[in-house]
């Protein structure tokens, strides 16, 4: 199983510290932004992780990580010309993926301290084709994509709400998401959002229509650390995770 970690965004809430640097590559704690991601990946037993990075910070990624060796990993690097949309970031891994492959996506901001392996061995049971997304409860739901539950299938999720109004659950989708080689064939029959992107709650309302999203609920702390609040708040909650 393989590891995709989506670092390609321009983190516009993070200005101006992110015309110096790129946001996954800002230090939480002694370490920077994305170390997190990868370890949690390498404990799970994925050790080969490919990154979709911005052409910007190519040189920065590859001085600090190098090939992952020295991280116990193997990586890889795939450039995203401009920002196109996390769905379009995704499509990038198409080359990497072998067919009927499953891998773990993260989104290199999502900072979190559950174990990834239970969640992963749970969506290695189920049928190809399927996908598995977690979730975590949250106090203002209105902020994310807002899960709506099966009420037939109460693993399932039925359909996904991109940042409502009045959301109907208090959880969110998390930036963790698990998928095999027919998302790549959903990411091509998708269009553009109003805002000119590939949406990646349109990939996974697809799978829903099916009736193959499942879902985790993450039990321990979890942040999209994209604001400085956010970040400063975890570079206290992280300390400790990593050497």
């Amino acid at each position: 199983m393989k590891g995709v970690i989506l670092a390609g965004g321009t983190g516009t809430r993070l200005y101006p510290l992110t015309r110096l640097i790129n946001k996954h590559l800002i230090p939480v704690g002694k370490h920077p932004m994305i170390m997190y991601g990868i370890d949690r990946l390498r404990q799970a037993g994925i050790e080969e992780i490919l990154i979709v990075i911005n052409k910007h910070s190519a040189g920065l990624y590859t001085e600090y990580l190098g090939g992952g060796a020295d991280h116990g990993v193997k990586l890889t690097y795939r450039i995203q010309e401009k920002a196109g949309g996390i769905a379009e970031a995704l499509d990038l891994a198409t080359s990497s993926i072998l067919p009927g492959e499953k891998f773990v996506v993260l989104l290199g901001d999502n900072l979190f301290s559950d174990d990834l392996k239970p969640y992963v061995d749970r969506y290695l049971q189920q049928p190809a084709g399927t996908a598995r997304v977690l979730l975590k409860k949250v106090d203002d739901a209105r902020r994310y994509g807002v899960p709506v539950f099966d009420p037939q299938h109460p693993e399932r999720i039925s359909y996904i709400e991109e940042k409502p109004s009045d959301p109907k659950t208090s959880y969110c989708v998390t930036g963790i998401y698990m998928y095999d080689d027919h998302v790549f064939n959903l990411i091509q029959n998708i269009a553009p959002s109003a805002r000119g992107e590939l949406e990646i709650t349109d990939v996974n309302n697809h799978y829903a229509a099916a009736g193959g999203l499942e879902y985790d609920i993450l039990q321990k702390y979890w942040s999209d650390a994209g604001t400085f609040q956010s970040l400063q708040e975890a570079a206290i909650r992280m300390k400790g995770q990593l050497p």
